[in-house]
This record gives C-alpha cells, sequence and structure tokens, in this order.
C-alpha cells in the first residue's frame, strides 16, 4: 500500500499498575480503554491492527486505500486523547490513578497482510511502521506527534505546532 497513515500510541502507566495492582485488575482498565479506542478507530474509517501490552497501532488506508487517510487518523487520535482526558479527569475525581496516552503518527508505504495459520492476525510491515513508532516515542504524554510526511497531507486543514526537528533512530 502506497500510502497508509500509522497511529501509534502508548498507554502511559500501564506496566505499574499492573505490578502495583495485580494483571487482573490492570486488564479490566486496560480492556475499558481499548474497547473505546477500537470504537474512535472505527468511527474515522481507521482499521486496527493490534494491541502489544501498553501499546496500540491502528492505520488508514488499509484494506481499502484512500486518500483522506492522513486527516482521517489524525482526527481519529485526537478523539483518543480527548477521551482519555476526560477518562482521566472521571478516574482522579474518584481518587483512582489514571494513565495517559503518547501517539505517534507516520504516513508512508506499508505491506499487509494476514500471517498464521492458527491464530492468524492481519498486520502491516515496513519502514512507515517503525517511523511511526519512532513519533510516539519522541512525544510527549497527551499530545500527538506528527511526522513531516503526514504534516504535509493535513497542514492546511488542521492547525499544527512545528516541534523543530527530532533526532528518531
Amino acid at each position: 500500500f502506497p500510502q497508509v497513515t500509522i497511529v501509534y500510541a502508548i498507554i502511559e502507566g500501564f506496566v505499574g499498575l499492573a505490578e502495583a495492582r495485580g494483571g487482573e485488575a490492570a486488564q479490566t482498565i486496560l480492556n475499558e480503554i481499548v474497547d473505546r479506542l477500537d470504537a474512535v478507530a472505527e468511527t474515522q474509517g481507521i482499521e486496527k491492527i493490534k494491541t502489544i501490552g501498553d501499546a496500540y497501532m491502528c492505520a488508514g488506508g488499509i484494506p481499502k486505500p484512500n486518500d483522506s487517510n492522513p486527516l482521517d487518523a489524525v482526527k481519529a487520535a485526537k478523539e483518543m486523547i480527548d477521551f482519555i482526558q476526560d477518562w482521566r479527569s472521571d478516574k482522579q475525581a474518584r481518587g483512582e490513578e489514571a494513565w495517559e496516552l503518547r501517539i505517534g503518527i507516520h504516513t508512508g508505504k506499508v505491506v499487509a497482510g494476514v500471517v498464521g495459520e492458527d491464530k492468524f492476525a492481519y498486520d502491516i510491515w515496513g519502514d512507515a511502521v517503525n517511523t511511526a513508532a519512532r513519533m510516539e516515542s519522541s512525544g510527549e504524554s497527551m499530545r500527538i506527534n506528527i511526522s513531516g510526511d503526514t504534516y504535509e497531507f493535513v497542514k492546511n486543514v488542521l492547525n499544527c505546532e512545528y516541534r523543530g526537528k527530532i533526532l528518531a533512530k
């Protein structure tokens, strides 16, 4: 796929809570968050790819290619951040620990397909996936960090804040 926009999110605080409160409590809260992230992705026409522990990945422009996927992906990410902010407020009002979200987005070329025979999964590969992960890891909590490539697609529609060049592997 020549143009796919990957949304790579990390749920910050998950690992610490899982260790402190036990796996079952953490899984219940994680499931609540992932269900909502899935709903947001679906609403924006974004395909959920997978969760890996505290990581959540979805992508626009697959399996049906479209030209709107960079904007769709950024809108989905914004809605995800908005949800987490509301969720955090509710948790904190009850005196409970609340997690944060950090999101990286990149638009580029990927290979996609189904892997496995017993527990098959639709997955994507390529430098674009790695770049989205680098955008996430160099981002800030409760913020969306987009690559220059994604910016070129959304700059005339969305208000973005330039952070300067960020060193990414």
